[in-house]
């Protein structure tokens, strides 16, 4: 019967009819931010596309929405949001004016890392705004920060990430130097000065470490304990594991790191015990637009499979 959901379907297959998945090493299908091919691609562990969507404008950052029915994703440099649903492939809700930077409402200065939170509001980091904007649909509901300055939650050293936490709250990275901890209502819980130059993108891990990718070249991607210590460490000055302006890291549930690898024009997975890259698509320095290849990789997401 159409409509009636098997218990064990994976959530890929509720989203796309998918297959499972048996890899061991990519527990699902991945989804790019393809920014310079102005695209956003699934792909499954065989490396197959299994979902594409054209015509976006540079699209910096691409994650699932709740549900698994949509993606958002954020055009950084044309300022502004869209959110595809996954099936029609077709733009379902925009915020901001295309190529137009501003602070006023409707308007963004550079966002980054546009998430649909449960409650339905959407959050985005706008970095030269130095805030972080909570929209309800097409209104303002809440903003935090304003000052270009370490001050949180009333100023952010440019802002370029804005990771939801369970529970409530957000992971900030700022550009400047600083991940701050933010409690559900916006109070600073802590923060941590960056040891690595460029932070980006910092994820909260459940033991209370941060992964956290430097968006320089070569690049490294750390975690480190809430001293700022490192405990942990990728990247190489050359070799396969030389990383160029890695912008994302997130730990999936089998453990592995998942990178968008941006200038190296690659997304790679790595085995953390090894350090060992043991998954990649795309080809290592090498930017094009034909089946395997990527230009500037910019976001990941995974679609459990």
């Amino acid at each position: 019967m159409r409509g009636v959901r098997h218990p064990h379907e994976t959530v890929a297959q509720r989203a796309l009819g998918l297959p499972p998945v048996s890899s061991r090493v990519v527990p699902g299908y991945v989804l790019i931010a393809d920014r310079d091919n102005n695209r956003a691609l699934i792909v499954s562990p065989s490396k197959r596309v299994v979902w594409l969507a054209k015509g976006l404008r540079g699209p910096d950052d691409a994650f699932f929405t709740p549900g698994y029915r949509s993606v958002i994703t954020n055009e950084e440099f044309n300022d502004t949001l869209i959110e595809l649903g996954l099936r029609t492939r077709q733009p379902i809700w925009r915020y901001g004016h295309s190529g137009i930077a501003g602070s006023s409402p409707g308007y963004l200065n550079t966002p980054d890392d546009a998430y649909r939170l449960l409650n339905g509001e959407t959050v985005v980091a706008d970095i030269r705004n130095c805030r972080i904007v909570y929209l309800r649909r097409h209104s303002v509901a809440r903003v935090l920060g304003g000052s270009c300055v370490h001050d949180p939650p009333r100023g952010f050293e440019s802002p370029n990430g804005d990771t939801p936490l369970p529970g409530g709250g957000l992971l900030v990275t700022e550009i400047g130097g600083w991940i701050d901890r933010l409690a559900p209502g916006g109070r600073l819980l802590w923060s941590i000065r960056s040891p690595v130059a460029y932070p980006s993108d910092a994820q909260l891990l459940p033991d209370g470490r941060v992964l956290v990718a430097s968006f320089t070249s070569p690049g490294r991607i750390v975690i480190v304990d809430r001293s700022g210590r490192i405990d942990w460490s990728f990247g190489a000055p050359n070799g396969p594991n030389r990383l160029a302006k890695p912008s994302l890291a997130v730990r999936w549930p089998n453990g592995m790191i998942a990178a968008n690898d941006d200038y190296n024009e690659r997304v790679i997975v790595i085995d953390p015990r090894t350090k060992r890259i043991v998954w990649q698509y795309g080809h290592t320095g090498a930017a094009g637009h034909a089946r395997g290849y990527l230009d500037k990789p910019d976001g990941i997401d995974l679609l459990p499979g």
